[in-house]
């Protein structure tokens, strides 16, 4: 072996695989000694590396320099986090054999070396540590490089009875839109898409190209599943029936780009969704045109139900990366996406917010606004707690954005009602529905001020109400202030 790779691993020569001692036993130094006769390669163990320390160990037989070689095979197994290395003599021979065994390192090891007494040929020398099987291996172990993507988690979910296969071709081509929308975001400066389309939506804004684009993607994916009856968009000015051939049952509504007024400053943005099941007992009649009339405008809202009726919710951030988090009533679920494979893959389960937190996401630029109880209940923020620091503010001014840093780092995000918007600005059935139903199955809280928003029933497909989400703690405590 090269003087310059036996000094790279002299490092490792003085601490094998956690050794304590500073030095090599004195067994392991007489059994290096005696130089290598066997190489027992696992894959890792390069060809060229072989041949090195075989001819390097036979070159050198009962000198002292046949440490290094020896101690160089130490550190290439010490380096390889997958394998252990024994390093034994037998009873018949003055030498060592190298064997790279591969065996899993999910096993127990003991901080030391056994070392039998030094007699004669009976020496046996271990230049690694011990493994004992874990007890934890009588189960199957999950393998570094196994992944779970969103579609095989969702047909882990319809094979436990969570939901049915009409969900879960659904909730797939939520997924598809997503991917397409996150793909118009990063390229919208390039593909001219940013920047007013001039036109206004129902809620008198003004449409971002963005908008348009990304409800005609959300709307066409929905709508060729063949798994959906009704689905309503932010965008839309009545929620839009399709079309037999292609229908399904379940009810889909969804806002295609929240925060949308940052994305020509590539802020994030993200998209919002809940899906409700159909009533029976009011079924609407499905028009040549797809649209629905006055009367099957009122017969669709009372499908949609509140809240509480929702089957599954999510939302997906378009940011530094895109995150698609889900709910089916089974706790909340994380998935990220990875480019390499264009799929999206489970990276968080089971998330819990903190039941309170010392962070706060209000559109402060409102105060002059909001009435005299959340003046009060902003202000006590700013002043010293328990802890001797205030509140910090965030904020976003992207819902999905704002939404997400609170689910993860727990305190509050708020949009309540002022002079100008009476009602608030936030819409109940696309907006503040899902996401509280999304922040409960963490443990979390949505609220009005007053009540739960999964409890409000909705008289108008945009209906607006105040947002009060976040830590339970926090939640609660902005209702004692404006009860």
């Amino acid at each position: 072996m090269h003087s310059a790779s036996i000094r790279r691993t002299r490092r490792y020569c003085n601490n094998p695989l956690g050794s304590t001692g500073s030095d090599w036993p004195n067994e392991k130094d007489l059994c290096a000694s005696q130089g290598i006769i066997s190489v027992e390669p696992c894959k890792l163990v390069s060809r060229h590396l072989q041949q090195d320390l075989i001819t390097a160990g036979q070159s050198r037989q009962g000198q002292r320099q046949s440490n290094k070689p020896a101690a160089a095979i130490m550190a290439a197994a010490a380096a390889t986090s997958s394998h252990i290395l024994l390093l034994s003599r037998q009873a018949a021979s003055l030498r060592c054999r190298l064997s790279f065994l591969g065996q899993q390192q999910q096993s127990t090891r003991r901080p030391a070396c056994r070392v039998a007494p030094a007699a004669g040929n009976n020496v046996r020398c271990m230049a690694a540590v011990d493994t004992v099987p874990a007890a934890a291996e009588t189960s199957k172990k999950k393998s570094s490089y196994e992944i779970v993507t969103l579609t095989t988690w969702l047909l882990k979910q319809e094979q436990r009875g969570d939901i049915d296969g009409e969900m879960t071709i659904v909730l797939a081509s939520i997924s598809t839109a997503c991917k397409q929308i996150a793909s118009l975001v990063q390229r919208a400066p390039i593909s001219d898409l940013t920047g007013v389309q001039g036109a206004v939506n129902v809620q008198g804004e003004d449409q971002k190209k963005l908008d348009v684009v990304s409800n005609e993607v959300f709307s066409n994916c929905l709508k060729s599943s063949g798994r959906t009856g009704v689905i309503a968009s932010e965008e839309e000015d009545v929620p839009v029936a399709v079309e037999e051939s292609y229908s399904g049952n379940y009810i889909v509504v969804f806002d295609p780009l929240d925060g949308s007024s940052n994305i020509d400053a590539a802020v994030s943005t993200g998209s919002i969704f809940g899906i409700y099941s159909p009533n029976d007992e009011c079924l609407a009649d499905i028009s040549d045109d797809a649209t629905l009339d006055s009367v099957e405008q009122r017969c669709v809202v009372s499908v949609c139900q509140p809240g509480n009726n929702l089957l599954a919710a999510g939302y997906c951030m378009y940011s530094s990366s895109v995150i698609f988090v889900l709910t089916i009533g089974t706790g909340v679920y994380v998935f990220t996406l990875d480019p390499m494979y264009g799929e999206f893959v489970l990276t968080q389960e089971k998330v819990q917010i903190p039941k309170a937190g010392k962070i706060y996401a209000f559109n402060e630029g409102n105060y002059a606004m909001w009435d005299d109880k959340l003046k009060k209940y902003m202000d006590s923020l700013k002043e010293p707690g328990d802890s001797g620091k205030p509140y910090s503010a965030r904020y976003i001014g992207s819902l999905v954005g704002d939404f997400h840093r609170t689910l993860l780092y727990g305190g509050i995000y708020g949009y309540p009602r002022d002079k100008k918007s009476k009602n608030g600005k936030l819409r109940l059935l696309y907006e503040c529905a899902p996401m509280s139903f999304i922040v409960e199955q963490a443990g979390g809280k949505g609220s009005d001020g007053h009540q739960r928003i999964l409890d409000i029933v909705p008289t108008e497909i945009h209906q607006r109400v105040p947002l009060f989400i976040g830590s339970v703690e926090e939640v609660e405590k902005v209702e004692k202030f404006l009860a």
